[in-house]
Formats: structure tokens, C-alpha cells, sequence
């Protein structure tokens, strides 16, 4: 996988828009797989302040959802059909009818999760598929020890997952306990995978998925089977990375027109 290491949020979040707003003026209807949380908002900002300024046409662009919590009522705040309206949908102009997500109020959960696996292919797979990584090296929901081949399926969370998203609640009894997740076998379709990690906290497990044995253990390390997975991180997260001088070096060395 490439890694780049940027300064900082703000820095990792202008080049990721970068990348999206080529992928869109090459493919306008392409699909845009996006994740929630506080880690990819600088992306999510600069590219809508592309948008505002008509450098980036987004009317045909396709938005799709890597995951859902299960049982919070239609309509919730912190469902992440909610937040990606406000953080995503709104923000780049795309309307509700470009979206796929899979339904964490169905009544039918399986079938829901095959319903969404269903969506992504009949979409043609994702082009770009963002993602963060938690302090324990999960991606999407996939905590550890789940399956390199795992579809899209209800997983449980782990406590120090909810721990970590009580934030966004009134407190940790509001976090839901079950998730609607693509797999990480549903994840690596996706033709390009781009992870952004920022801040001290992130640095352990960005150096075991960059660096460390591909293992379940750590879900995030199955983006070394990928064929193009790039592993953007700022200062902090990277300095656990014993390889960091490399990739400055190799980045600062590639072509301006390859992006990443």
C-alpha cells in the first residue's frame, strides 16, 4: 500500500478532495463510498468547498454508506443516514436519491445485509471507498478477529468501540450495541480504498496495519491485499512508522500526474 504523511487534518483532508474531485471529472456518475466520525470531516469540507466554488460537478455523483447502526428509530440524529445528510449529502449537493445504505431499522436484518450487498453490485462496486481505522485497528464495524472475507452482516460492538463513539450520544447507554457493517471482503472491491488517520491515538494501529503481519487481530491490515490502497496520515498518527523516512522520500518522488 502507499502511505503518505501529511501535516496535518486539514492537509490529509485537501488531498483526499483532490483525489475524489479527479475520480469525479473522470467518471461523473461514480460511486463515492464514505465513512462517518470526527476523522474524515476535513475531507468532507474541502471537497464541498469545491463544489461551492464549481470547480467539482457532483449532479450524477453516486454516494454509498459503509455502515449503520441497528435500532436507533428512522429519523435519529446519530444514525449514520442522518449524519452523512448533514456532513455529506447536503454539503456536495447530492440528492437523497443518489444514496445507498443499508436499513439498521429493518425488521429482517439478514436480509437487509444481503439487500445492501445486493445494491453495491447492481451499482457496478464502489470507485473510492473512504475509511478511518479505530484505535484497535477496525474498519467499517469489523472488529477484531473478524473475517479477511466477511460480506456485509450485523456485527456487536465492542465496548471500547462504544466507549469511543459515546461522544456522540448522551452518554454510553445510548450507544447501540449492534451494527450493520460491510465485510471486509464487501470493503476490498472497492477499485481504490483510502484510509485517513490523524492524531496520536491512531499511531499503534496505523504502524500494525501498514507494518505489522496481516492478521485478523487487526482488521485494517487486510489492506495490504489490495491492489491500490493508499494510507494517509498525519505527523502524530505516523510516528509509530519505522519506515516513515521511506515514505516520505518515495512520495516526495512521485509523479505530480499519478495523484494517489
Amino acid at each position: 500500500m502507499e502511505v503518505v504523511i501529511v501535516e496535518d487534518a486539514v492537509a490529509g483532508g485537501e488531498l483526499i478532495a483532490g483525489a475524489v474531485a479527479e475520480l469525479i471529472a473522470r467518471k461523473p456518475d461514480a460511486l463515492f463510498g464514505v465513512a462517518t466520525g470526527s476523522t474524515p470531516l476535513p475531507i468532507y469540507q474541502a471537497l464541498a468547498a469545491k463544489v461551492a466554488a464549481g470547480e467539482v460537478d457532483t449532479s450524477r455523483l453516486r454516494v454509498c454508506q459503509l455502515d449503520e447502526y441497528v435500532g436507533l428509530p428512522a429519523g435519529h440524529p446519530e444514525s449514520y443516514r442522518a449524519v452523512l445528510k448533514r456532513e455529506v449529502l447536503e454539503p456536495l449537493r447530492v440528492p437523497d436519491s443518489s444514496f445507498l445504505g443499508p436499513d439498521g431499522s429493518a425488521e429482517d436484518l439478514p436480509a437487509a445485509c444481503a439487500a445492501y450487498e445486493r445494491q453495491l453490485a447492481d451499482a457496478g462496486g464502489v470507485d473510492l471507498q473512504l475509511l478511518g481505522i479505530g484505535t484497535d485497528g477496525h474498519i467499517g464495524f469489523n472488529e477484531p478477529i473478524s473475517s479477511l472475507a466477511s460480506r456485509t452482516r450485523i456485527k456487536t460492538l465492542t465496548e471500547r468501540t462504544r466507549v469511543d463513539n459515546a461522544r456522540f450520544f448522551n452518554g454510553l447507554d445510548e450507544v447501540p450495541r449492534h451494527v450493520i457493517t460491510q465485510g471486509i471482503g464487501t470493503i476490498l472491491q472497492a477499485r481504490h480504498l483510502v484510509l485517513l488517520a490523524t492524531g496520536a491515538g491512531k499511531a499503534e494501529a496505523v504502524a500494525a496495519t501498514v507494518e505489522g503481519p496481516l492478521s485478523s487481530l487487526v482488521p485494517a491490515s487486510a489492506l495490504q491485499l489490495h491492489p491500490h490502497a493508499t494510507v494517509v496520515v498525519d505527523e502524530a498518527a505516523a510516528q509509530q512508522l519505522k519506515l516513515a523516512d521511506y515514505y516520505r522520500a518515495t512520495y516526495a518522488s512521485k509523479p505530480a500526474w499519478q495523484g494517489i
